[in-house]
């Protein structure tokens, strides 16, 4: 049997979840399909704290984070980049072919509104990205005090990946005037990867009509257009729909404040323990995420070797460090479907492991 994934994603995917999967196909044309489609919308607007579309694609969530800056950017897009994956947003950027220029801090460290105030004020950019949760290195920006900033320069469109917080945090697009915002499945949503979620704007979708070569499968007006009617664009991964499905319902029975104060709860149990380890956080305490914990390798043990045996002895998994972190510091995710008692049961193996 494959470990039980304590990594920040994929994570761990409940008997039940995989359950729902399993109902016959359906046409993605049929009124069935639209039925379904639609049925996803209440929870997924709730969650994200919007009345705008959330579609729904057949791609990880860097093809919505692609899309997104084919849509919304027609003369300069400026990257927020504090890890690996705000980082990359800024390749993905150039690759579009879209002028794009950085906004760089250290790993570890927040993206600040005056260093947004300070870029934008250049009055180059129609466009900004910025990662809400850093998975890579357990940062959380401070995403209404930078949407503050933002708003004060209505031409920009903001897009912002909300990978690792969506349903695992409180999300108010709408409030702080997001105009596009995405996650994926595999993460705090505790699906199976393969579908990318887009609530996007008014704003965002008429300066999609003014830019071309937007492509078809990622275009926001195709996406719209079929939206109307219950569908997608192209033919999507019709189980992790209904996957999704059933974990909306499963959401809405735990109550969303709920589901949020178990996460943060399960994040300071794990902050709680490591500080007791000797170990430390990697960013700064107050700017830590809520869904999972970055640690700082303080006591510089062979965090590959220590995974090899919880994987060999417990039949549990952690993340090492991702790339040029890693061995610096290790993840331990708490989202998803984790409660009190599992995450204590990875902690009491890690001690038993760390004290041999």
């Amino acid at each position: 049997m494959p470990p039980k994934l304590f990594i920040p994603g994929p994570i761990d995917v409940s008997a039940e979840t995989f359950q729902a999967m399993c109902q016959a196909p359906i046409g993605h044309r049929s009124p069935a399909f639209s039925e379904l489609y639609n049925s996803l919308q209440p929870g997924l607007k709730a969650l994200a704290g919007t009345q705008d579309p959330v579609f729904v694609s057949t791609c990880s969530a860097w093809g919505s984070m692609e899309a997104a800056v084919r849509n919304c950017c027609e003369k300069k897009v400026l990257n927020c980049m504090c890890g690996a994956f705000s980082d990359k947003w800024h390749d993905v950027s150039r690759r579009c072919g879209k002028d794009a220029e950085a906004l760089q801090v250290e790993w570890g460290q927040i993206i600040t509104p005056e260093k947004v105030h300070k870029a934008l004020s250049t009055n180059a950019f129609d466009a900004i990205t910025i990662v809400h949760s850093e998975t890579s290195t357990g940062v959380l920006n401070p995403l209404p005090e930078i949407m503050e900033v933002v708003r004060q320069f209505p031409e920009v469109i903001s897009i912002v990946d909300t990978v690792s917080s969506f349903s695992g945090m409180k999300l108010e697009k709408d409030a702080w005037g997001i105009d596009v915002m995405i996650t994926g499945s595999q993460k705090a949503l505790a699906l199976p990867p393969g579908i990318s979620l887009m609530a996007v704007s008014e704003r965002a979708l008429e300066r999609a009509k003014s830019i071309s070569q937007r492509g078809y499968s990622f275009d926001f007006i195709e996406f719209l257009k079929n939206h109307e009617k219950g569908m997608t664009p192209a033919t999507p991964a019709i189980p992790l729909f209904y996957a999704l499905q059933h974990k909306l319902q499963e959401i809405d029975k735990e109550g969303l404040q709920n589901r949020f104060e178990r996460h943060s709860k399960l994040n300071q149990k794990v902050h709680d323990w490591i500080y007791a380890q000797g170990f430390e956080l990697f960013p700064p305490k107050e700017h830590a995420t809520k869904t999972l914990t970055c640690v700082r390798n303080t006591r510089d043990i062979d965090i590959i070797k220590i995974n090899q045996e919880l994987i060999k002895r417990y039949n549990f998994t952690i993340d090492v460090g991702y790339g040029k972190l890693r061995g610096q510091t290790f993840r331990i995710s708490n989202m998803g479907d984790e409660t009190d008692k599992t995450i204590q049961e990875l902690l009491d193996s890690l001690e038993v492991l760390l004290t041999e």
